[in-house]
């Protein structure tokens, strides 16, 4: 069974900031709360999202966009160490970055938008792992929890990030796809204002959507022959590596 919603932490001026706790695994254990917090770019903060945060104790904040990105609307929490993990804009990187390549214009199908994220998200796995690696290295240390890792919608690197962890810490897939769709639950599309598109467009485009998940953990098997053997070959977590990380951030 999925459990209700993900750990949603409301704010003024940005949403989906969420927990990642409160997931089952397969082995009847819990993912731990207060440990692992997935979210959009936190920019434009009011006074009280900052003092919410801050209750939260994150020590590090990694950052999934890429450079101009990052640039253009840095994010500062204070006292949080920033680890810059950047994908950078090749295919469909980032959302803006998505329209830059000419593909994203009025003429284009919500279909032509699915298909275009969906080489997105084979990228994710297969070209951008170092960055996932790096990501899981950082969790297997106490030192950097509680940690917080996000994209520039936290929907699509930081969705596949997210599914990927839950993954690797046993939680069946039926949550994972849960906690992957509760972004059109929760997030406010405070970018949608960017992107002067057709509706049906945009709504793709600004969508979580579950094949495309299914497409890159597919891309995974095929190239690696199942998860396992990515994590342990590709994001460096073997059977012991996984058994340590489940003891870390499960309880």
């Amino acid at each position: 069974m999925t459990t209700p919603p993900p750990i949603h932490i409301p704010l003024e001026n940005a949403s989906n900031l969420r927990d990642l706790g409160g997931w089952p695994t397969w082995d009847g254990r819990t993912v731990r709360t207060g440990v692992v917090f997935r979210a959009p770019a936190l920019v434009r903060l009011s006074p009280a999202d900052e003092a919410a945060i801050a209750t939260l104790g994150i020590r590090t904040v990694c950052d999934f966009r890429g450079t101009r990105e990052a640039e253009h609307n840095p994010v500062a929490l204070p006292g949080t160490r920033r680890e810059a993990l950047p994908i950078e804009p090749t295919v469909g990187a980032s959302l803006r970055d998505i329209l830059r390549t000419g593909m994203a214009t009025g003429h284009v199908s919500p279909q032509e938008m699915l298909e275009l994220l969906r080489e997105a998200y084979q990228a994710y796995a297969l070209q951008n792992f170092a960055r996932y690696r790096a990501l899981f290295a950082l969790l297997r240390s106490e030192a950097n929890l509680p940690l917080l890792f996000h994209c520039s919608a936290g929907k699509d690197r930081t969705g596949f990030g997210a599914a990927l962890l839950l993954t690797a810490l046993g939680v069946e897939w039926r949550n994972v796809v849960a906690d992957y769709l509760a972004t059109n639950l929760l997030w406010r599309r405070e970018i949608a204002e960017f992107f002067d598109l057709p509706g049906p467009v945009k709504n793709a485009l600004l969508s979580a959507h579950e094949p495309l998940l299914k497409a890159a953990f597919d891309s995974v098997r095929r190239e690696y022959g199942s998860v396992d053997a990515y994590l342990e070959m590709a994001i460096g977590l073997d059977l012991a590596g996984r058994q340590e990380l489940r003891a870390r951030l499960t309880e």
